[in-house]
């Protein structure tokens, strides 16, 4: 699972990155002059179930978030499309618009925002087309097209054609089909407002977009409370209304974004917890555990976190007859802790 931090020059992408990297000493690494940070999610189920399982090793999911790196001699145009490009990889993308003063220039939001979304949804037009191309021509050469991938990629050039991004319409935006070829304006976005520090509230704007989430973030104080100790930084948050830190704030937004819920295993002495989107079956959960659990997949045990918490112990959910055996197309829900059984 990863996001990627987009946005103009000076936006302030780097800030928010160290911000969030530096928000509980998350691990850094450089990759191709990327930057990206793993950062752990706490969960307190986690913590339960090490307490009742006792396990050796105890794994909370994790995330990514990825900085896309700029060429030192790109500027404008080719300096955005690097960073639009590198981005592409990401499962969700997490846009990050100026809203403080900088260099003598006055704040101007809004129209950051419509500037890079106009770039990425003529990025994907260009890609709809050069393929709608290819396949005619193959067409006339005898090749049939995939039915399926011709009508939606005609979609999105429909769509596109309208000046409107691929999420305006969800369905046609999470398309298997079109997974290869990772459009940017398909990706769910979440919009990082990055005030001054005095600064708490959500800019007004004249058009809202389409399919975004935005929440408000001070760049530079918060990757400023992030060396602090914790006391210091406790001090920080209170005296800016800060209730929770930007890390803490973006796990739970990129959740939201992602539609992730967890479920839950306990296997080899390890308690682990593992992201997956709302709404799959039991068959792709296994697959998210270990490939072999999918192809060999026979049954899944489950039992809810919220009745092993109330009962105390798995031998007491079982007497109550709250353990259950599923199959393959079993909707996994949140907090299920999932034994499955396979053969290969």
């Amino acid at each position: 699972m990863k996001l990627g931090l987009i946005g103009l020059p000076q936006s302030g992408k780097s800030t928010i990155f160290s911000a969030i990297a530096g928000a509980r000493g998350e691990e850094k690494a450089s990759r191709s002059d990327q930057l990206i940070t793993t950062v752990k999610v706490p969960d307190e189920r986690v913590d339960f179930l090490t307490k009742v399982f006792k396990p050796k090793k105890s794994t909370y999911a994790h995330i990514e978030y990825l900085l896309p790196s700029q060429a030192p001699s790109a500027s404008g145009a080719k300096a955005e499309n690097a960073v639009l490009t590198q981005a592409r990889i990401c499962d969700a993308l997490i846009h990050v618009i100026r809203n403080f003063t900088a260099g003598g220039l006055e704040p101007a939001s809004e129209a950051d925002f419509w500037k890079t979304e106009e770039e990425m949804i003529l990025s994907d037009l260009v890609v709809a087309e050069k393929r709608i191309e290819r396949m005619e021509l193959d067409a006339k050469r005898g090749k049939k097209p995939d039915e399926e991938e011709h009508s939606l990629i005609k979609a999105c050039r429909e769509l596109l054609e309208t000046g409107d991004p691929l999420r305006a319409n969800p369905e046609l935006a999470a398309a298997p089909a079109l997974r290869g070829f990772t459009f940017l304006s398909a990706k769910p976005q979440l919009v990082i407002i990055n005030n001054d520090d005095e600064d708490e509230a959500l800019p007004e704007w004249k058009r809202n977009p389409s399919q975004v989430d935005m929440i408000v973030v001070r760049g530079r104080l918060e990757k400023d409370i992030g060396t602090m100790t914790h006391e210091e930084a406790k001090e920080f948050m209170e005296a800016y209304h800060i209730q929770e830190s930007v890390l803490d704030r973006l796990i739970k937004s990129s959740y939201s974004l992602l539609n992730l819920i967890a479920f839950f295993t306990v296997l080899n002495e390890e308690v682990r917890a593992w992201p997956l989107r709302q709404g799959l079956p039991a068959i792709e959960a296994a697959g998210t555990v270990h490939t072999d659990m999918k192809k060999g997949f026979i049954r899944a045990e489950v039992l809810s976190f919220d009745h092993l918490k109330q009962y105390g112990s798995v031998h007491e959910v079982k007497q109550k007859g709250l353990v259950h055996l599923e199959g393959k197309e079993y909707v996994v829900k949140d907090g299920d802790i999932i034994q499955f059984r396979f053969n290969v």
